[in-house]
């Protein structure tokens, strides 16, 4: 895939607020030269449907006014997307281009004139005659509801990438391709749902999504104690200038973590026994509700390895242009962002 031109400006619509990140690479460095945050509506997007259509385009609108530059890249993820490794025989790029919509058929649970597919080779196994190839379709609906939603905000989307491959598109950058022996864990915790991620020898082996996210542990602290949503969420993240926060809080915290990571293991767990004698070497947790340490301790004390929050800035440092109190407290929040402003102009569109 070609990467010329310059970066696509990435903008994470989620099911909270809207993300975006502008990067400028220079002679090799990169900087982060614009980064946006607009909180939207309680359920403006419900199960990864836009329900409030206007209040996502009035938040793009704000936070690309007076912009110059609206050529994006936007992101799918949820029920609308399949992402299945498959093996196949080994044959050459046209061959393969023949074939995958019969693959597609056989793997896909979504009428084939309903999506638009892509695919990538992962590995090649020569003594095998096989190659294993990463298989993906998105709705056409849903894509074509985002790309519709950012015209009305005089946007260019050019490229629909998805949640698993912005987040190791950041891993990757900044922290380096895995090594033959490393087997990393990228867990992104959104509002709604989680994506587990799984790189193994340099690409990804193993994706899944989990209807979860941090919205059930802002819900939870809602109904326990009988305050707002905006309340319940100062609250979970330790409580965010409101004072101190009552006792009760940690435990309900703790019950609706250990139920989240108690999934999250359950998919690492069903990657190990089907990958062989595989090991997890670390998992890297984003999404804002990485900031909940309870979280990161709960998924430690099952994994039983190192995990940390995985930092976007070691991508692109800010530039003066960006506010540093708004990036600081949002920054596991930009990482899909700015895994989406990774990608280029010149890529092959979507």
């Amino acid at each position: 895939m070609a990467s010329e031109g310059k970066n696509l400006i990435g903008v994470d619509i989620g099911a909270n607020s809207i993300k975006v990140c502008e990067i400028k690479e220079k002679r090799g460095a990169r900087s982060l030269v614009r980064f946006g945050y607009y909180p939207l509506p309680p359920e403006t997007i419900v199960d990864g449907h836009i329900i409030n259509a206007g209040a996502v385009v009035e938040g793009l609108d704000k936070l690309f006014d007076k912009a110059r530059r609206r050529n994006i890249a936007l992101r799918a993820s949820g029920h609308s997307v399949i992402i299945k490794k498959i093996a196949m025989p080994l044959m050459t790029p046209g061959e393969l281009q023949e074939q995958i919509p019969w693959e597609a058929e056989q793997h896909i649970p979504f009428d084939l004139a309903d999506v638009n597919i892509d695919y990538q080779v992962l590995h090649e196994r020569r003594d095998q005659g096989q190659m294993d190839v990463l298989l993906v379709a998105a709705k056409k609906e849903e894509v074509s509801d985002l790309a519709n939603l950012a015209h009305e905000a005089r946007l260019r989307p050019m490229v629909i990438d998805l949640d698993a491959f912005a987040v190791q598109n950041v891993y990757e950058v900044g922290y380096g391709v895995p090594g033959p022996h490393e087997t990393i864990g990228l867990i992104h915790v959104g509002a709604s749902l989680t994506t587990v991620n799984i790189l193994a020898d340099g690409t990804s082996a193993f994706t899944r999504d989990i209807a979860n996210g941090g919205d059930a542990i802002t819900g939870e602290i809602q109904r326990h104690l009988g305050v707002s949503y905006d309340e319940a969420e100062a609250y979970k993240l330790g409580g965010d200038g409101r004072g101190i926060v009552p006792r009760e809080v940690s435990d309900v915290v703790d019950q609706v973590v250990d139920q989240l990571a108690g999934e999250i293991q359950r998919s690492l767990d069903f990657y190990l026994a089907t990958s062989g004698d595989r090991q997890l070497t670390r998992v890297f947790v984003s999404g804002g509700t990485a900031n909940v340490r309870a979280l990161l301790d709960a998924i430690h004390d099952r994994a039983r390895v190192p995990v940390d929050v995985l930092d976007p800035l070691r991508v692109a440092q800010a530039a003066s242009t960006v506010d540093p109190a708004e990036l600081q407290s949002h920054s596991a929040q930009a990482v899909v962002a700015m895994g989406l402003a990774l990608r280029k102009e010149r890529e092959r569109h979507v």
